[in-house]
Parts: C-alpha cells; structure tokens; sequence
C-alpha cells in the first residue's frame, strides 16, 4: 500500500514539474488590424472604412482601420512585413505599393511575391481633374495647352514612382508634351491644393466628392481613362472620344493580402470574410457610389494568379513612362 502511495505521489510531483500543455487559440483571438497605406480621407481609405464593419461581422472579431501614409505606400508595406505572419495585420495593398515600389524606388527591397493575396476588393476608373480655372474643357486642350506653354503645366501624384505618375509620364511620352511632376503623400492633399489652385492638374480614381468640389466651382473634371463614360460622371468625355488619347485606358484596383507565411488556414478565413464583405448591401452601395466596380468572386488561386498578371503588366507601364529610379 505505501509502495503504491509512494508511486503515485511521484507521479504527481513529475506531472506538476513538467510545463503546462499549451493550446493554440482559434483565430481571431484579438482584433485584426486593416493597415491602409496613405492618409485618412482619401479614396483607399473610404474603401478600408466600407468593407471594415463586415469583415469585422464576418470573422467575428473586431478590425480596426490604420492609416500610414509615405514613400509611395511603402512605409505601410513594410510595417506588414515586418510584423509576425499570423493574420493579424491586414493589408490594403494597390499596384502603386505592391509592385510599383520595388521597380522604381532601389531603397524598396522588397517583392510582391513578399505578400500573400487573399482577395481583390474593387477597380477605380481614372478621372482627369484640372484647378477650375484652368482653361481646358477636356484632354484633346488640355494637350494642346501643354504644348503652347513656354512653362509646362504642373501635375500632382501620390510620389516618384507611383501610378499616378508613371500614367502621366506615360501620357507625356506618348504626347511629346513637357509637365512639371510635384509629388504628394496621399489624393486628399494634393485635392485640397489643386482645389485651391496650387497645381494645374491631376489624373486621379474617381471619388464622389469630385463631384461636390465640381458642382461648387472648386475644380474640373474633363476626362476619364476608362473605355466608356462613367454612369457618375455621364457629360464628362472618355479618352476613347479624344483624338490624342484614345485607347489610353488605365484602372487602379485595391485587394487585400498579408505576409507571405501566414498559415493557410486563416487566409482561408480571412478571404472568405472579404468575399462576404463584397455581398453586403450597405459595403456594395458606398463602394458603388465611389464609381468603384466590384470584382466577382475569386478563388484563392485565382486571385494569385491576377496578382502574378498585374506585376507583369505593370513591369511593362515602367518600361513605357520611361521612369528611372533612383
């Protein structure tokens, strides 16, 4: 009897002494955090603030917005990056940040294959916004200004090296026009100073409070680089209409990712919560009202094999504006 009291009192003391079993916590166990890369107020930012209360609903957990704007997106980028790949820190990426970045900016090492994908949101079309007294009532003279000017007009983008700029030094190229590039930290602010008539003109994605500013006097709009009118914007011409610019046609698109790594069982969780953001009633109609289109739903696969498309042809739009990173 005390021989078996004695084994099993050592038994004991040996199962106290040895570490407690840990047990992994099913994802999400604390809020997500939506990381967007530029300033409060401008058009990825609405976009993050739409879908943010339905991905929220979707994985049951709060996700709560962040916005870090500089160096093309890239200060954002980076920050995911360097965080753990654990689901925790999604990314609202573009093409400007994901792929752009590296190919223009040498400081930028590093690579789109460096994020995972999980899902597309929306494309913006493209809008060309001018201060409002600049006389120009669409691209045709706003092209024929820019050469009759003996100082070129000053356009304004997100920084070196993002699409804003490489499109409008690709218009230059494909114009034999001379502009003056004056680069900013996000779309609210270089609004905010062509509204005020600090800057000549801007090729921007359409946000519904364009038109506000329009309707107000306080800029134009005289193009769209999307193949047809915008249903938003029905009096202002598309590029194809142009006689200099047709065929010109550029989308931006906005998607969600995360560190390459992260298990794949929470970027299945993670994808199918932006999937359902996609469905909800409220989400579609603030989106739709940007002028954003919706992607249809995708695979996993189907949404990598879009990004390994896009950084093909983005690599190609580099080699076209003819811009040199430093």
């Amino acid at each position: 009897m005390k021989k078996n009291l004695m084994t099993a009192a050592v038994a004991l003391l040996t199962a106290l002494s040895l570490p407690a079993p840990t047990y992994a916590q099913a994802y999400p166990a604390r809020p997500v955090s939506l990381l967007v890369p530029y300033p409060a107020g401008a058009a990825s930012d609405i976009t993050a603030r739409a879908v943010q209360g339905p991905i929220s609903q979707a994985l049951g957990a709060q996700v709560v917005v962040e916005n870090l704007g500089g160096a093309n997106g890239a200060l954002g980028a980076n920050r995911v990056l360097n965080a753990k790949p654990d689901g925790y820190l999604l990314f609202q990426g573009s093409p400007n940040e994901l792929i752009l970045a590296g190919l223009t900016n040498k400081a930028v090492t590093y690579k789109p294959e460096d994020f995972q994908f999980v899902a597309p949101v929306a494309t913006s079309p493209y809008v060309v916004v001018t201060r409002a007294d600049l006389g120009a009532a669409n691209v045709d003279e706003l092209i024929a200004m820019a050469r009759q000017r003996h100082v070129p007009l000053t356009y304004g983008s997100g920084g070196a090296g993002s699409m804003i700029h490489l499109i409008t030094a690709a218009l230059a190229a494909r114009t034999g026009i001379t502009l003056t590039h004056i680069p900013y930290r996000g779309g609210a602010p270089l609004i905010t100073d062509m509204a005020g008539g600090q800057i000549d003109f801007a090729i921007m994605p359409y946000q519904a409070n364009y038109e506000d500013l329009r309707r107000e006097g306080r800029l134009k709009i005289i193009g769209t680089l999307n193949r047809e009118r915008l249903a938003a914007l029905p009096d202002v011409p598309s590029v194809q209409e142009s006689t200099t610019l047709k065929d010109f046609n550029y989308t931006i698109w906005t998607a969600y990712l995360v560190k390459q790594g992260t298990p794949a069982d929470v970027v299945q969780k993670l994808h199918a919560a932006v999937q359902a953001s996609l469905r909800d009633p409220a989400a579609r109609k603030t989106l739709e009202a940007q002028g954003k289109i919706l992607f249809a739903p995708q695979t996993l696969a189907e949404g990598q094999a879009f990004y390994a498309q896009q950084t093909a042809e983005l690599a190609e739009l580099v080699q076209r504006s003819g811009f040199r990173g430093e």
